[in-house]
């Protein structure tokens, strides 16, 4: 497992490079906070096109606290899910006035106390705001982990302590930014691109759709130990 993890990190590295990216635009940490409860179950590009408008209608924590709930719901209403997102935000945002000053905590068990914020959310506030060792794991790192063998759960909770357990400290930030482009443009969910995959000699996933498609005597030859 360690020298598969090594040539995995090594490959991201080098095609993906080691600069920390976060996907969601903003100017504070609590930009970062809205932005990354609105991208629930939505792409992150449509969350930056709403957030664009809704940052200056919305300046600060205290303009979310007090937003009238029905208008809010409309100013988010393209990221899906807009009602329980409108309301999530709007009772965070009181929270982080009468617990926090107005400021979003660090720790992640405060940060998962506010409404809305589950540990993908507080992991991705603690990783890009306060540079703490964090690993998120959202649908690319679900997926990806599962097909490379780090991994045999879909509980994101179960994966993010898999991934701490046997990913070095140092890279924990850095490879969900990597493997969230790896997932964008080659690992995909419906028609991943095996063949051309920087990763196919150690992916089981890839080797096995590649074997999948083979000719019946390639596959028989190889089962056998042949050469072909």
């Amino acid at each position: 497992m360690k020298h598969h993890i090594d040539a995995l990190l090594k490959t991201l590295d080098e095609f993906y490079g080691t600069e920390i990216i976060c996907y969601l635009n903003h100017d504070t940490p609590f930009q970062l906070l809205v932005a990354t409860i609105l991208s629930a179950q939505c792409t992150d590009d449509r969350v930056n096109i709403v957030t664009a408008d809704l940052f200056k209608k919305y300046p600060d924590v205290q303009h979310f606290a007090n937003a009238n709930i029905e208008e809010l719901e409309l100013d988010i209403k393209s990221t899906g899910f807009y009602k329980n997102k409108a309301k999530n935000i709007m009772a965070c945002s009181q929270r982080l006035i009468s617990n926090y000053d107005s400021q979003v905590p660090k720790e992640i068990e405060d940060l998962t106390s506010l409404a809305g914020v589950g540990r993908k959310t507080a992991n991705v506030v603690r990783g890009n705001i306060f540079g703490i060792e964090s690993v998120v794991v959202d649908t690319h790192v679900k997926r990806i982990s599962i097909r490379w063998g780090l991994t045999k759960s879909t509980d994101p909770v179960v994966i993010e302590h898999d991934l701490m357990a046997i990913l070095p400290k140092s890279h924990w930030i850095r490879y969900n930014t990597q493997v969230i482009a790896h997932g964008r443009a080659i690992c995909t969910a419906r028609k991943p691109q095996c063949k051309e995959c920087m990763f196919l000699q150690d992916c089981p996933f890839g080797l096995e759709q590649l074997l999948q498609n083979m000719p019946p005597e390639v596959k028989i030859c190889l089962e056998k130990g042949h050469m072909y």
